[in-house]
């Protein structure tokens, strides 16, 4: 109980204080009154009448010493109750300032009855150029007071046309009403009652908590910026491995059977893979012909697989096969691609698989080079599903391979046929996933990346990924990834600044997939569309 009526006394008293300061003399004389009646203590704090008197008096002590040229003693006071917050901040009190070292340096000049006293003289001068040299150097630039930085060392001032105004009888007064008003204001202000000077603090305080917050917004922007540089850096590095492990994927595919990989090749791989800085000297200081190492211990892996080891598969009646495959029952049908797709898969890698390979593309086992309406490639569009299953299912075989991707893509008649199986088909997932896998392994090759994006393929996956909880994974996985390829493409990414605003909702859906898998695909074509400006205001947009 006692600290709650010591602090409400105290509260009183600010109050009270406050309506003295502010001259609310009939609400003072009624709050001190209503406050007598209802017994509450009044906490005593300095009057008003106080600090005033004490205010007057150091004006006076300055006003004084500034009349009598005392300037050690006018500065004494001047460093002790002018606030240094207004000394060193306020623009009119440094001015003013250095005007009063002028004052009292030339003084005697302007008081002494013929010569003045040079020891005394001296003496002014010397602390007037200890102040030039020290404080005053803030005021150096500015063109009114560089003249009068020469002043300590002219023989005499007073007939130098630089110093004329000093010496005029009005400069003084003029000096001295100034000094006068800034004194009155300054401890005007000083006198401010605690409870206005307890609101400007916390005003303050409030103000530099928000700038605070605003310096830690700024330096928050500038790390995202950095990290975002970082990420897009990182981008561009994944983009360059994709393509660059395509290739090499196809290349180790052909050295297994035999073919040799050119020292330009692997040459022309390694400086894509190095930064911009370091391909110059890498390309002309690595010796690429010299006899390998790594490769030399991959080569003695292989040994011992002997042809000897590996059987040879009998062969075949290609033409009766297809025959077959065009005229006979579904069933039949559907067991000889069965069989054809597993002769192939299930074949020991190396020679024996490219035998098998060599033999059905030397064959035309797929008819890719028949104009005939009747052809083994029809079977795409059969009345059975288990029979465009298995179709479907020995394409992708085909595909997985390169040599079987370049027997496929010698025309686009095979692409356009699963093209139209891929938006037809909605009777059989494993028949679509199957197109698919082997739409994305054609997407390696750059003439039937363009015959896709021609197509219009790119919005037939955008459709299909607006609902991915609806798609099988493997669906999800490499409609993503062939999505990605095609967008690499500059007419990919054309044609999705089309449907900016749908294609860049399907992709940010797709980055909260809990399929983490296709994070990857997804980053990348978001990567690759965004270099587009129509779509980054898109985004932008959104």
């Amino acid at each position: 109980m006692g600290d709650i009526l010591a602090h409400e006394s105290e509260l009183l008293g600010l109050v009270r204080e406050y309506l003295d300061f502010a001259e609310f003399e009939d609400t003072l004389k009624t709050f001190s009154k209503e406050c007598k009646i209802k017994g509450k203590p009044l906490c005593k704090t300095v009057g008003g009448s106080f600090r005033d008197s004490k205010s007057l008096t150091i004006q006076k002590d300055l006003v004084a010493a500034f009349d009598d040229g005392d300037q050690k003693v006018f500065f004494s006071l001047w460093e002790e109750h002018i606030p240094s917050s207004v000394r060193d901040g306020d623009s009119f009190a440094q001015k003013l300032e250095f005007y009063l070292h002028i004052h009292f340096a030339i003084y005697l000049l302007k008081h002494s009855v013929g010569r003045p006293d040079k020891e005394e003289l001296d003496e002014k001068i010397s602390y007037f150029k200890t102040y030039l040299e020290t404080k005053g150097v803030a005021l150096s630039q500015t063109t009114e007071f560089l003249p009068f930085y020469a002043l300590p060392f002219v023989p005499n001032p007073m007939v130098h046309p630089s110093f004329k105004e000093l010496f005029q009888d009005s400069w003084t007064p003029e000096l001295k009403l100034k000094l006068e008003k800034f004194l009155a204001l300054v401890f005007k202000a000083s006198n401010t009652p605690k409870l206005l000077t307890i609101y400007k603090e916390n005003g303050q305080s409030n103000k530099e908590m928000l700038q605070q917050l605003h310096q830690q917004l700024v330096e928050a922007e500038r790390r995202s910026m950095t990290y975002l540089k970082r990420y897009n850096k990182i981008q561009a590095d994944y983009h360059n491995l994709i393509g660059v492990t395509a290739e090499l994927v196809d290349s180790l595919e052909a050295t297994v059977s035999g073919k040799m990989i050119t020292p330009e090749y692997l040459q022309s791989v390694c400086v894509r893979l190095f930064s911009n800085q370091m391909r110059q000297s890498l390309a002309h200081s690595v010796d690429f012909t010299r006899p390998g190492t790594a490769s030399t211990m991959l080569r003695a892996s292989l040994a011992p697989v002997k042809l000897k080891d590996v059987p040879l598969l009998p062969s075949l009646d290609y033409e009766k096969l297809k025959k077959d495959l065009i005229l006979g029952s579904d069933r039949l049908k559907a067991f000889l691609l069965q069989a054809l797709r597993w002769r192939l898969t299930t074949s020991h890698p190396g020679e024996q698989r490219e035998t098998v390979l060599q033999a059905y593309i030397s064959n035309d086992l797929l008819d890719c080079h028949s104009h005939n309406q009747r052809s083994v490639l029809q079977l795409l569009h059969s009345k059975s599903d288990v029979v465009r299953q298995y179709m479907a299912r020995l394409i992708n075989a085909f595909a997985s391979l390169a040599e079987g991707r370049l027997y496929l893509a010698q025309n686009t008649k095979v692409l356009r046929m699963l093209e139209g199986r891929l938006k037809e088909e909605d009777k059989d997932i494993i028949t679509r996933e199957n197109v698919l896998g082997a739409l994305q392994k054609f997407s390696l090759r750059r003439p039937l990346q363009t015959a896709m994006i021609q197509d219009g393929l790119i919005f037939w996956l955008v459709d299909a990924l607006k609902d991915p909880d609806c798609l099988s994974d493997y669906t999800l996985e490499y409609s993503v990834a062939l999505l990605m390829n095609l967008c690499l493409r500059s007419a990919g990414k054309n044609m999705c600044a089309k449907v900016a605003g749908l294609v860049l909702k399907v992709l940010s859906d797709l980055l909260g997939h809990e399929n983490h898998e296709i994070q990857p695909y997804v980053n990348g074509a978001l990567y690759s569309i965004l270099s587009v400006p129509s779509i980054r205001e898109e985004a932008r947009a959104m």
